[in-house]
């Protein structure tokens, strides 16, 4: 199974840019998104930004990912969101 994760463009540098998740920066590639810029969240697989998102689906992921790590049910609290 492969797994895309939100992460926060920092800086454009031509098709790379820098993102940022949880603290930790990387290097993805634009090539396949070529749209986005600076401040948009996007969805990163094998090194691509692969589409972008809003803020909100990010709490959402963040909060189902806790979920499945075993922490306390916090969707629900997220409600506006939906």
């Amino acid at each position: 199974m492969c797994l895309a994760f939100p992460a926060k463009i920092l800086a454009i540098d031509g098709d790379l840019a820098t993102v940022e998740r949880a603290g930790v920066k990387r290097s993805a590639s634009l090539m396949l998104l070529p749209e986005a810029k600076v401040g948009d969240f996007v969805l990163i697989h094998a090194g691509f930004a692969m589409q972008t998102i809003d803020e909100s689906e990010v709490q959402i992921r963040d909060a189902l990912v806790a979920e499945m790590n075993g922490a306390p049910r916090t969707v629900e609290s997220l409600s506006e969101v939906l």
